[in-house]
């Protein structure tokens, strides 16, 4: 684990988790506010545009939200699983 930029305000990353998905890397970390009396999660998107430069999405994501956002995120991902990948198998089987 690496520790937060001191730059930004913010003391610590408390956890970080990578997860590569091809030309996207996304992270997960959880932070510490000023006080370090709070944290919040940041994902962030990073994709790579050029031999050396990177571009960047970043959500922030607020303990009051967490349970909301896991359960909208768990429906989202339970629609395309069952009602859209679920066409593309059928599409995409070879017809004899």
């Amino acid at each position: 684990m690496e520790t937060g930029d001191t730059n930004n305000g913010y003391k610590d990353e408390i956890f970080t988790k990578r997860v590569r998905a091809g030309k996207r890397t996304y992270f997960f970390d959880v932070k510490s506010t000023k006080s370090e009396k709070d944290f919040y999660i940041t994902i962030t998107e990073s994709k790579r545009v050029g031999e050396t430069d990177y571009e960047k999405h970043k959500i922030f994501l607020y303990k009051e939200d967490f349970e909301k956002f896991r359960e909208a995120l768990a429906e989202t991902v339970e629609y395309v699983q069952t009602n859209l990948l679920v066409h593309l198998e059928v599409e995409r089987a070879p017809t004899n």
